[in-house]
């Protein structure tokens, strides 16, 4: 994409969703980094439902801590790899309680040194917590800067980097939203619905996919 279309299709996204939010269910940054570990390879459907219990009886470093490995293993079975999870968490709380002060660190490199914490991990906290410009380069935002043409790249980080250097500096707040809905919602892997698409004139990819019924454009 060029520069004048990247800024139509952002400007796009942002009209038809003024104020993105996450679908993880949180109340604070630390229940944020709790959902979001738990939330690889798994949906956030699935994780929402297990924190709801979990979060009732540990919402803090400290209770989570208290909570323990076997614990938060009773709340988080019926999430993929709850073993590995449970453990993490439970580590990544007494690290908190132990080297933060209780508090979740705004920084990038304190974030990755927690259990169960990478970079893309890091960069949804980093910008939902804390407001800062990242973006967290998912399987729906991969597929999404290669196919539109917005940050073509062979690597997640590849694609991270370029979409922070191309996407015009008023809309790399929320540009995480917005990319990793429409990529979940409408930029689907199988059919994207194109013809939902609010960006589809700015979009660069060759064989959009038409209304169902349409004869399909030659």
């Amino acid at each position: 994409m060029s520069p004048a279309e990247i800024e139509a299709f952002m400007a796009a996204l942002a009209a038809a969703m003024p104020e993105p939010r996450g679908e993880l269910e949180h109340s604070d940054p630390f229940t944020l980094l709790v959902a979001v570990v738990l939330s690889a390879q798994a949906t956030d459907v699935s994780v929402n439902k297990a924190t709801r219990t979990l979060f009732a009886e540990a919402a803090t470093p400290a209770a989570m801590a208290a909570l323990g490995e076997a614990g938060i293993a009773r709340h988080i079975r019926s999430i993929g790899l709850w073993q590995g999870k449970a453990k993490n968490v439970a580590a990544l709380a007494r690290i908190l309680l132990d080297q933060h002060g209780g508090q979740v660190p705004t920084d990038r490199a304190a974030l990755e040194a927690l259990p169960g914490v990478g970079r893309k991990t890091a960069n949804v906290v980093l910008n939902i917590a804390f407001g800062q410009e990242t973006i967290a380069v998912d399987t729906h935002i991969f597929r999404l800067g290669n196919r539109t043409g917005i940050a073509p790249g062979a690597t997640p980080r590849a694609v991270e980097e370029a979409l922070i250097a191309r996407i015009p500096p008023a809309y790399r707040r929320h540009a995480h939203h917005w990319l990793i809905l429409h990529g979940r919602y409408v930029c689907k892997a199988r059919r994207p619905e194109c013809w939902r698409g609010p960006a589809a004139s700015a979009c660069r990819y060759p064989a959009k996919t038409p209304p169902p019924g349409a004869a399909p454009t030659q």
